[in-house]
Order: C-alpha cells, then structure tokens, then sequence
C-alpha cells in the first residue's frame, strides 16, 4: 500500500485553511494527529479524502512547504469593527474563482454574438447625488414603485428586481451553496455578495444563505457597484452605516433605489404597524423601512438599534421555505441569461459538454437536458 510522505505542516495549512480544528476531522482521519508529528503517513487514497474534506487542491499537499497566503481575487470592503477580514475561505475563494470562469466564458460568447457594453457599466462616479443617482438606476432596471405594485410580497419583489436586472444585462447569481454542493454551505457571516465589473458582462452574486429581508438591499448595493464600474467583495447590511466612501455611497444608493425618501416621508405617520404597511406599500423588508426611518431623522441611532435587532430576530424565528423546482433554483444559481446562453452554446457545439457542466456544477446529460427544457431551449 501507497505511504504519502507529507510534510506535517501542509496538512496544518489546509486544516486550518478551511478553518476546521483536529477533533472536527478526527472521525474521519483517526490518524490525523499522527500524520501531523509525522509519526505516521497517510496512503494516496486517505490524502485525497483528506484534500477533499478540506477544500484543498491535491497536488498542494505534495510540496515541500505551504503556499502562500491566498489573497481576494476583488477589492475586499468587508470590515468586522471596521478592520478588514483576513483569511478568506475557501469557499468564498472558490465561489468567487466560480464566477470568475463564467463571467470569462459570457464575455467571450457577448463578444462573438455582437452584444454591446452595457452602458450602465461605469456611468456614475461616488461625488454623484444620492437621489438621481438612485433614480437613474430605477429608471434603467423599471424597478419602481408601479413595477412592484402587483407583486404580493416583497419576496415576489426580490425575484422581479433579480429579472430586471437580469434583462438588463446584468449576470445575477443566488447561491447558499458552491456551486450544487450542500456539503459547502456559504456563510453570510463572512460575505453577503460581490460585484464584479465588466462592460459585457457584469455580474453580481448574492450569498442565498442570508435572509430573504437581506438579499434585496444586497442586489441593489452590488448593483451600486456595478454602475460605478467597480468590482467588491461585501457584506453591506441596511444597518451599517460604513466608514469607507464607496461603501457609504452604494448603501445610501441602494436604500435610496429601495425606498425613494421623497415618497417615504410623504407615507409617514404616527400609526404603530405601520412598519408593516409601508412593507406592503414598498415592497421591501421592514429592516430596509427601519432604515429609512433612521435616514429621515425619525428614528435616533440608539433606537433604530434596538428596533432593528428586534425586527431581525423576529423575521430569523420565521419558518424558512425549502425545496422547490430544481432547475428553477439552478437557473438562480447561475442567472438566466447565462445559463440560457450556455446551453444555447453547448448545444450548437460551441462550448464542450464538459465544460458547461463544471460551470453549472452538474454531472448528468440528463440534468443539463431537463435545464434546457425549463429554459425554453431545443436542441
């Protein structure tokens, strides 16, 4: 049997990569902490389960030292206590190194078909005001207040803001999970979305792990990106009020494009549930309406804490929805527009099986058929 002469501290590095401690693979390597002191050596097989549980690329665990430390392939703006985050995950790295290869496969499949840029890419600059900025954002996605009229809920209004800014060209991708694997669940506590800026594709990801009050503020702030022609890595909530310009400015934006301050303070009134009808009224979360009531100067800031640590409790304690179609959700994943386009070019030849495949994170013709099928595609 195959022996592996690891160095102990590459199984360290990838360990603590994922950011596992020994006793949480312990069952599944008993001899992880001989492995370690080298006392003992894993055989090939044992390496590769080890690889696999860790997130690690194999042939990684064969040199002589670790690698060094893996930096965000995005300006990063989170901050925790306003100092940025370290140590991004390899799930994070890997959702973020996803996208990076279909938005690399969009731009070239726009470019062939004679797609033009996307003229929002780049249109606005952070000096820009807040409220006509905002408005030409409502104007190009038709988001408004009469496009949400109709919706039932502000979760319909979450799917109608992710079509139109679909339709408007942007690449919008929803995911709990990387790729289709619910073994890598993402965390929301370490990112909510990114944007990532392109002329003819841009794209905006959104952690579907994060609250459904959560994900319409991140669209729209992401989206803020975008039309400064700004690529981010962020974890922007209704409730920050950041230090850093760009991300003060996309969220006053996004709050701004959510709920329009000029029709907002008109609906004011003293009326105790009214949370509750400016929700329906607006169509977005009651954490975004709080927001905007701290913005107008109704709320102090010690109030709108306490109010808004409330209002999240009570929407975590709601039952959570599950299931569904799969290839609706798998749409979501990778948005419409790409997914249509990539099966579109699979079928035509133009883009390998195996390819779209490991861009869709499927693994069956079948799969990939009955996607198709749901998209309206025929071979």
């Amino acid at each position: 049997m195959t022996r592996v002469d690891v160095a102990p501290s590459l199984l360290r590095w990838a360990r603590e990569r994922a950011g596992l401690e020994p006793e949480a693979l312990s069952e599944r390597f008993p001899k992880l902490a001989a492995w370690e002191r080298r006392e003992a050596q894993p055989t090939l097989r044992q390496l590769e389960q080890f690889a696999k549980a860790t997130h690690a690329p194999i042939g990684l665990l064969f040199l002589a030292e670790p690698p060094p430390a893996e930096s965000l392939p995005i300006p990063d703006f989170r901050t925790a206590g306003n100092q940025r985050i370290a140590h991004p995950s390899p799930d994070l790295l890997d959702m973020i190194y996803v996208c990076q290869q279909r938005q690399a496969w969009y731009r070239d499949y726009a470019r062939a078909s004679g797609e033009e840029p996307r003229a929002f890419v780049g249109s606005a600059r952070v000096n820009d005001p807040i409220e006509e900025t905002a408005e030409r954002m409502r104007r190009a996605l038709a988001f408004d207040l009469d496009a949400r009229r109709d919706c039932a809920t502000w979760g319909e209004a979450l799917r109608l803001f992710i079509e139109l800014a679909d339709s408007l060209g942007a690449l919008v991708m929803t995911s709990s999970v990387v790729l289709n694997n619910t073994h890598r669940p993402l965390d929301p506590s370490e990112f909510r979305g990114f944007a990532m800026a392109d002329a003819l594709a841009p794209l905006v990801f959104i952690n579907g792990a994060d609250t459904k009050s959560a994900q319409m503020f991140t669209l729209a702030h992401e989206l803020a990106h975008l039309w400064l022609g700004q690529s981010a890595l962020s974890d922007a909530t209704a409730r920050e009020l950041p230090e850093r310009a760009v991300e003060r400015w996309c969220n006053q934006v996004a709050a701004e494009l959510l709920v329009p301050r000029r029709v907002f303070e008109q609906e004011l009134t003293r009326d105790d549930a009214q949370l509750q009808r400016l929700a329906r009224r607006f169509k977005v979360s009651t954490l975004v309406l709080l927001r905007r009531a701290f913005d107008v100067g109704r709320l102090s800031r010690a109030v709108f804490n306490d109010a808004y640590e409330a209002e999240l409790a009570r929407l975590e304690a709601l039952p959570k929805t599950s299931g569904g179609n799969f290839y609706l959700s798998q749409a979501a994943r990778v948005s419409k527009r790409f997914a249509r386009a990539l099966v579109v070019s699979t079928l035509e030849g133009n883009t390998l099986y195996r390819d779209a495949f490991r861009m869709l994170g499927i693994k069956k013709v079948e799969t990939f058929d009955e996607l198709g099928r749901s998209l309206e595609v025929r071979p």
